[in-house]
């Protein structure tokens, strides 16, 4: 019998097969990774469905996440890409992070919920995903290809039909019409967060740049099913119906799961036991392997594995207290802590799934330029790629060696980042690749740091979300 979220999930997790490459091979030892040559050709990925929930040695609450240039893709994107330049990276992030922590440049920007809480462009929404997974919305369960996000500021958001004013037709997207459980929330009711309701009889608004109506949300409930025997009665998202002058997502997903602090999000609808927390997730380090995202997993101490160091205690900012904020006590590269004073190096660094790099505050940042390089000078330099500045050409090498970072958080969690270069071809890593940190952008709150997707990259990251706490389980997927 199906059970509505949250289900008792004792978890025996499995662990996906872990990134490799036939062209190298890796070790890490001292504080360091090294990759050395190999003669073997590597064997392009192709796509081989990953287990889900419900399949027995699978748990029930638990989903595979793939990348989307994977071949397993849900979405369909992977067909035809290719990994994003480091210049277009950066301007998916300053996208991102301006819609964190800048003004939405919307007519309707004091309407309580803010929709483009993925970072897309507003034109873009439900917002390039990297990462998704397929779950079930409505009754009779429409499956459709959604991303997943920890920092959205109010709402599930998923798009919905018409998917424009003139009414043309579109796929991937949910149809209101077809669910018998769909309901709306009333336009007074505390349950609606759009401040500028403009529906009579439900929780209504459209948002407008420059005259033009770029969609109408309407945030209602309704059935999420995350697999066969997990399921949340009543969930409350955000319908998105695109305006004429809309663009189409390149990610081709359908929306955007809240797994935020929020009180109405997924995280939030999901009980907890003493043996269980509210969710974890891992990014694949490589698009042609899968990841997974878990509701009410065990936690990993209790089933035989641990997160290094502990938990990380999360901080409330009242500017963003739906956000996942860990405190960052400390900075290592190799085995060498950063001289840098405790005060001058205690930020609020957010989690991040949906931003690509990872952004330090300058005086933190400079002080890890200095130790990489100082520790990387034996290595050619290359010329930057956008503003990574740190960069190796490793063509010439038969092998070679790069210091591991290290991020220390209050409580005693520690990220060790062993995904810390980002590579100009990604199937190369003997070519060129830089140091994937930059110092925090202009306009990003003082005191504040971002951890980016790549520094999570095969790490699970285990969010107690009750107990107030993060921890991150070395080779997670």
């Amino acid at each position: 019998m199906a059970s509505a979220i949250p289900s008792l999930l004792f978890c025996l997790l499995v662990l996906a097969p872990h990134l490799g490459s036939s062209s190298h091979t890796s070790f890490i030892n001292g504080g360091k990774q090294t990759f050395v040559r190999s003669s073997d050709s590597r064997t392009p990925p192709t796509c081989s469905p990953a287990p889900s929930g419900d399949g027995g040695e699978v748990p029930a609450g638990r989903l595979p996440v793939v990348h989307r240039l994977s071949p397993c893709s849900p979405s369909g994107a992977g067909e035809g890409q290719s990994m994003l330049s480091a210049g277009d990276a950066f301007d998916r992030d300053s996208l991102r992070l301006r819609a964190l922590f800048g003004e939405s440049d919307t007519e309707d920007s004091k309407a309580g919920l803010t929709i483009p809480a993925t970072g897309a462009p507003l034109a873009a929404l439900p917002g390039a995903a990297d990462y998704s997974v397929v779950v079930g919305f409505g009754n009779p369960v429409q499956k459709l290809a959604v991303g997943f996000d920890t920092a959205t500021v109010g709402a599930t958001l998923l798009q919905c039909k018409p998917c424009s004013a003139d009414g043309d037709p579109c796929d991937r997207s949910f149809d209101p019409s077809r669910s018998h459980s769909l309901a709306q929330i009333p336009c007074a009711s505390p349950d609606c967060p759009l401040r500028a309701c403009n529906g009579p009889r439900s929780c209504t608004v459209a948002l407008k740049k420059k005259g033009a109506v770029l969609l109408n949300a309407t945030v209602v409930t309704d059935t999420l099913t995350f697999s066969r025997s997990v399921h949340a009665d009543q969930f409350r998202f955000a319908c998105l119906e695109m305006g004429a002058t809309a663009d189409t997502t390149t990610d081709r997903s359908s929306g955007v799961l809240d797994l935020s602090r929020e009180r109405h999000s997924l995280a939030s609808r999901v009980l907890v036991c003493p043996n269980t927390v509210a969710f974890s997730y891992c990014l694949p380090a490589d698009p042609g392997f899968p990841g997974f995202l878990s509701l009410g997993p065990t936690r990993p101490e209790r089933s035989g594995r641990g997160v290094v160091g502990g938990y990380a205690t999360v901080w409330d900012k009242t500017s963003h207290p739906n956000l996942y904020f860990l405190r960052l006590v400390g900075v290592s590269v190799g085995v060498r802590h950063l001289p840098v004073p405790p005060a001058a190096l205690a930020s609020d660094a957010l989690l991040e799934v949906h931003t690509t790099f990872n952004y330090l505050s300058h005086h933190v940042y400079a002080a890890l330029r200095h130790e990489f390089r100082e520790q990387m000078r034996e290595y050619r330099r290359a010329p930057p790629m956008g503003e990574l500045e740190t960069c190796y050409d490793f063509s010439r090498e038969s092998s070679y060696s790069v210091p591991m970072i290290t991020l220390r958080f209050h409580g005693g969690a520690e990220l060790v980042i062993d995904h810390m270069l980002y590579f100009k071809d990604p199937r190369n890593v003997f070519g060129v690749a830089c140091l994937a940190f930059a110092p925090a952008p202009a306009y990003a709150p003082t005191g504040v740091a971002v951890v980016g997707s790549m520094a999570q990259a095969n790490m699970e990251v285990v969010y107690d979300v009750r107990g107030g706490r993060v921890g991150f389980v070395p080779n997670g997927c």
